[in-house]
């Protein structure tokens, strides 16, 4: 509908994490910058959080994607599994075959990967999104995985990318050692004014939108007072408004589309 009428290779506001459409904000540059500094440094435990929508996800594939080849990685999107499944899905992912499919076999067979990757000058590191849905067990268990070191430096490096969420079950007195364990930290902030315009510019750029497509500044500037800078609230937002435009058959997104498009993309 509105791809074909404004132009676009593809759509421009999908809420999916998208690397090809990442933005780098200041506070996002900074997040990353985090990330590849807890995990070069060998720092062990790495966390960082963000309020839903923020780009958390898509900063991991990003990373993941740029990430120097010396550091294998492992990738856990759901973590809402058993201490062994966990287990299993970090073994499987970073290619770790066990004897066993039990607890003992599964740390040693990490183990003796770890030992191996460092003896060829790599790094391992495993990112686990969601993780605010970690339970107390899960956690301690990572807390377990955090003590594979040799006498310098960690021999694993965890990254834990969850909601704020997160942080209160960190603060719980049964994982105050995870949590004095946590070498660097971050927390995603949501885009500010000037970044949600110029958000919205580099998106329409990368879907390959006609030129003559604009959002006028006070549309902007009501996107950002509505969705609060939040990047996947802001893609509603903008899917219903191009589609709105389509419909008006405009190359100009102006507020009065932008207050029509809220009212079903946010219900107002």
């Amino acid at each position: 509908m509105y791809k074909e009428f404004y132009g676009f290779s593809e759509n421009a506001f999908n809420i999916t994490s998208d690397p090809a459409f990442y933005f780098a904000s200041e506070n996002h540059g900074e997040a990353y910058a985090h990330l590849l500094y807890g995990i070069r440094q060998r720092k062990g435990i790495i966390c960082m959080t963000g309020e839903v929508g923020t780009g958390k996800t898509t900063l991991c594939r990003i990373l993941l994607n740029q990430i120097d080849p010396t550091i294998k990685t492992a990738f856990i999107l759901n973590p809402s599994f058993s201490q062994i499944q966990l287990l299993q899905l970090i073994t499987k992912d970073l290619g770790i075959s066990a004897k066993k499919n039990n607890k003992m076999d599964l740390i040693n067979a990490l183990n003796d990967f770890l030992i191996e990757q460092t003896s060829q000058g790599n790094n391992v590191a495993i990112i686990i999104d969601e993780a605010q849905n970690l339970n107390v067990r899960q956690l301690e268990q990572i807390r377990l995985l955090s003590n594979l070191e040799t006498e310098k430096f960690k021999l694993l490096q965890i990254i834990l990318v969850g909601q704020p969420e997160l942080l209160d079950n960190l603060r719980k007195p049964s994982l105050r050692q995870l949590n004095s364990r946590i070498a660097v930290r971050y927390h995603i902030q949501p885009l500010n004014k000037k970044e949600v315009a110029d958000y919205i510019a580099h998106r329409l750029k990368v879907a390959g939108g006609a030129s003559r497509l604009t959002f006028t500044d006070t549309a902007a500037d009501l996107i950002f007072r509505l969705t609060n800078g939040t990047p996947r609230t802001i893609n509603v937002l903008c899917e219903h408004a191009l589609l709105a435009g389509f419909v008006n058959e405009t190359w100009t997104i102006d507020e009065t589309i932008i207050n029509s498009a809220a009212k079903e993309a946010l219900s107002l």
